[in-house]
């Protein structure tokens, strides 16, 4: 019995670490949207629901190529294309993945 209670409480501690982590992902993803988005696309709630979460996760497909595809030519694209951009493409696509049209959800950003 004392296995079991700790064998759930090693899974729900495991959990709740993963749980924090995604959040934090999806926090940071918020920051990069509104320095590096917003002047183009609006807040994040606008932002976010320009795509549907299937949308969103086909855009960040093999090393985010149709995103980039989409700001080709644009104020956006040498950053899309760029090492920042790859250290926070992950986050950014937490973002808008979480918030995407059909998630029901709305960011709390401005």
């Amino acid at each position: 019995m004392m296995k079991s209670a700790s064998a759930l409480l090693a899974v729900l501690v495991a959990v709740g670490m993963m749980s924090s982590s995604a959040s934090a992902d999806i926090s940071k993803g918020k920051k990069v949207y509104l320095k590096k988005c917003k002047s183009c696309h609006g807040n994040g709630v606008k932002g976010a629901k320009m795509k549907t979460q299937a949308e969103w996760n086909a855009a960040f497909e093999n090393n985010a190529a149709q995103f980039k595809a989409w700001h080709k030519g644009t104020k956006a694209e040498e950053y899309v294309n760029g090492e920042r951009f790859e250290k926070k493409m992950q986050d950014l696509k937490d973002f808008l993945y979480e918030y995407g049209s059909d998630s029901g959800k709305e960011p709390s950003c401005g």
